[in-house]
């Protein structure tokens, strides 16, 4: 060692120093972290820092959850705010729920909490609302109609507008329907409600019937909340629906009425002009027996069975006819049908 020269001892030197400062540096950043923890009565140990950061995973979310999870006296580990963390979940999210919770005197679990979280809820926002009740409009703002229409049994349009509060139950929070659910069968229970009372004056006098029987329909069944009260805000006269109806249903009568007189006006010209075709079809049958008449005449003469003065009779008593048709005034069809 003595034959080493200076100069390498000195390289060496550096070279450790920079690898040192190095190392340094490298736990300097859980050095810190395990301090925070440590003095915070939250201890996390170097192993499970440096698992942490070789997993990738953010040491300062887990390490401050820890602490404000350990301040609030909530027993929650590091390795489930780690699990949590890597399952995608939002840590700060869960651990600010449960301390709202648990300062509310509201049982929430950790396994609970999470997996409301992991399900797409905002586990803080339904705490909150747990704590303090919120208020739907009914309908909502994002519906396409601005009031709930329903029509009493007189036939009266009634427009109502409900606010309906609720509260969130944290424990059908996953897989309970959210406040469109909320709304809809608030809807139907005001539609139902209005549409079976026998007068529309009734509603207008006693609103808070509807709130009344809406309430006693359980509607909060299978959703995430509780429905606590249910107020209707404004209702208002609309149209006289079943006037209109009735006249709808006239003007429908007139029309089929007028459908049938003109099926019948048809079949009646349809049949006069059978007739008309039938009478000249009967003419001409008249016109041919007619022209057989002069031949008929002739074989008579020729085969002596009619005389001259047979003849003669049957053209006076056809000039008698025509005489006495004529003063009777009729014309030649009705005479020729007469004769």
């Amino acid at each position: 060692m003595g034959n080493i020269p200076p100069g390498v001892w000195i390289a060496i030197g550096v070279v450790l120093l920079i690898v040192l400062i190095a190392i340094v540096a490298i736990l300097g950043r859980f050095i810190k972290l395990w301090i925070q923890a440590f003095v915070s009565d939250a201890k996390v140990s170097f192993g499970a820092l440096i698992g942490m950061w070789l997993r990738k995973v953010d040491m300062n979310v887990i390490v401050f959850s820890r602490i404000r999870a350990a301040k609030a006296k909530l027993n929650i580990t590091t390795d489930q705010l780690e699990e949590h963390y890597l399952a995608g979940g939002r840590v700060p999210n869960v651990v600010s729920a449960m301390i709202a919770a648990s300062n509310a005197r509201i049982e929430l679990p950790w396994n609970v909490a999470a997996a409301i979280d992991l399900a797409g809820r905002d586990i803080l926002d339904a705490v909150n609302t747990s704590v303090n009740p919120k208020v739907i409009d009914c309908p909502g703002a994002n519906q396409p109609r601005t009031t709930i229409d329903a029509v009493a049994q007189d036939g009266i349009q009634l427009k109502a507008k409900a606010r309906v509060t609720v509260r969130t139950n944290l424990s059908r929070l996953v897989g309970g329907a959210t406040e469109e659910t909320i709304i809809a069968r608030v809807g139907e229970g005001i539609v139902t409600t209005i549409g079976s009372a026998m007068n529309h004056k009734a509603v207008l006098e006693n609103p808070d019937n509807i709130s009344k029987v809406v309430m006693e329909k359980g509607l909060d069944a299978g959703t995430a909340f509780e429905i606590l009260s249910i107020d209707i805000a404004d209702i208002d006269v609309g149209e006289n629906i079943g006037a209109k109806l009735q006249t709808d249903q006239a003007e429908a009568d007139k029309k089929r009425a007028q459908a049938e007189a003109e099926k019948r006006r048809a079949m009646a010209v349809a049949a006069e002009q059978e007739f008309r075709a039938e009478e000249q079809k009967n003419r001409a049958t008249v016109v041919l027996a007619e022209a057989e008449v002069p031949k008929a005449m002739a074989d008579a003469f020729r085969g002596g069975n009619m005389g001259v003065m047979d003849y003669y009779r049957m053209q006076n008593i056809q000039a008698d006819t025509s005489m006495r048709g004529s003063i009777a005034g009729e014309d030649d069809n009705q005479r020729r049908s007469r004769e």
